[in-house]
């Protein structure tokens, strides 16, 4: 493990304590639309990532040399997942469609296990599967699942969401070479695309008040910076350890939430944290020595 390698990794890790605090801006952003939320949020993010193309000297030969199955990856990646999110919630329980989109880890880690030079160790699965289990009972509150075949389509959205996270990270890494800077495009592309279905789908609900700071708040963080970070950690860290601290993000979006009175601490709570801490440590074991 080098120590680019790791410098990378806890680059990209920014990106999971940054998707920590995005039920929590999402609550204070209040009753906006999801496509016309998304669609907000990316146009930020575009905005964020012009101005890293400004000071990567700003050739637009950054993206009209980028190859089409790039542009098909990135904007893929960042649409697909989030259009398919919320096909799953309309058309399933929350919590069942949620906990089934977040198997994206735990793909990631098995999936990389693909990548030239990776090989999956036993600890790797085994602690990243902790870590889905301490999330699958903090997304539940320990009450327990009832898939209904009624809800399939909705399941099998969630299925695709988790998928196409999953494969966009492990492929971005056998697209190392590209900059990360070109994250910007794909952020544009899908704004692009959310304003569209936004337009197609929802009716318009302006922000009011400090909801303008929580809009603002996503696009600088996790559905913004985070998209960046997670790039450059994806192609340069290690992807499975990273896998496995993805679960910290639901654990950490509990811990903000009860902090900020929105939430209360539960038993449920106590335990998921040490399953998922105890799955990232177990995961994380050649990252962790030196």
């Amino acid at each position: 493990m080098t120590l680019d390698s790791r410098r990378a990794t806890g680059i990209g890790f920014t990106a999971v304590l940054m998707w920590a605090t995005l039920a929590l801006l999402t609550a204070f952003s209040g009753a906006i639309p999801p496509f016309q939320l998304t669609a907000m949020a990316f146009s930020v993010a575009f905005i964020i990532g012009l101005g890293l193309w400004g000071r990567a000297g700003g050739q637009i030969a950054l993206f009209t040399q980028l190859p089409w199955p790039v542009w098909a990856l990135g904007i893929s990646g960042l649409f697909g997942y989030h259009f398919f999110y919320f096909v799953a919630l309309q058309n399933a329980p929350p919590v069942e469609a949620s906990l089934i989109a977040y198997l994206w880890p735990l793909l990631i880690v098995l999936l990389s296990s693909q990548l030239p030079g990776e090989r999956l160790r036993w600890f790797h699965g085994l602690g990243t599967l902790v870590g889905f289990l301490g999330a699958a009972l903090l997304i539940t509150q320990g009450q327990g699942l009832s898939f209904s075949w009624q809800y399939r389509w909705g399941y099998l959205a969630a299925l695709v969401c988790a998928g196409i996270w999953s494969s966009y990270s492990v492929l971005s890494r056998r697209h190392g070479a590209v900059p990360t800077v070109a994250v910007g495009g794909f952020c544009g592309g899908t704004a692009l695309l959310a304003w569209v279905c936004h337009g197609l789908l929802e009716t318009t609900v302006w922000p009011q008040g400090n909801q303008w700071g929580a809009i603002l708040g996503l696009g600088l963080g996790p559905v913004g910076l985070a998209f960046f970070t997670w790039d450059y950690g994806v192609k340069h860290g290690h992807i499975k350890v990273l896998g496995a601290l993805s679960y910290l993000a639901p654990l950490l979006s509990t811990l903000l939430l009860v902090l900020t009175g929105l939430a209360e601490p539960t038993w449920v709570l106590g335990v998921s944290s040490l399953l998922i801490v105890g799955g990232a440590l177990l995961a994380s074991g050649d990252f962790l020595r030196w």
